[in-house]
């Protein structure tokens, strides 16, 4: 048997393998991004039907990789709501979202001394929440 016919034979089955183990990654990394969707969408519907338990949650790099990258929170003092970019958090990927929630505090109703803190409603693809509109209290809205 001659070099090159050796080599077909021994090639044939290690790019078949090859090949598998690439579908097989592919397949994988499509069913962990399932899975962490169903795992952020279950806590946003918790979240915004029940509110809460906020714990467990799922972590901010698996909401990113399940494609929910805004968080929607909402003043708990002046009813304010906000679409955070989950992306833009300076955060460990593996931070769970509960987390987030002592970190965050509204700005358009502090003080000096005190910050309201907001509470998680849910996760979004997109931001839903359109730009604060500012209206002079003497006009008509």
């Amino acid at each position: 048997m001659s070099t090159k016919s050796r080599q077909t034979i021994y090639c044939g089955p290690i790019m078949g393998a090859k090949l598998r183990a690439e579908g097989a990654r592919k397949r994988a990394a499509a069913a962990v991004r399932q899975a962490d969707r169903a795992e952020a969408e279950a806590w946003s519907l918790q979240m915004e039907a029940y509110g809460g338990p906020a714990q467990p949650s799922p972590t901010i790099g698996q909401c990113l990789n399940g494609g929910l990258g805004w968080l929607e929170v909402e003043c708990s003092r002046c009813k304010t709501r906000a679409s955070l970019p989950l992306a833009d958090i300076r955060r460990p990927r593996d931070t769970p979202i509960w987390k987030l929630e002592a970190a965050l505090k509204c700005r358009s109703c502090r003080t000096r001394r005190y910050s309201p803190p907001v509470r998680m409603i849910k996760l979004t693809e997109q931001q839903e929440l359109s730009p604060y509109v500012w209206v002079h209290p003497s006009e008509e809205r």
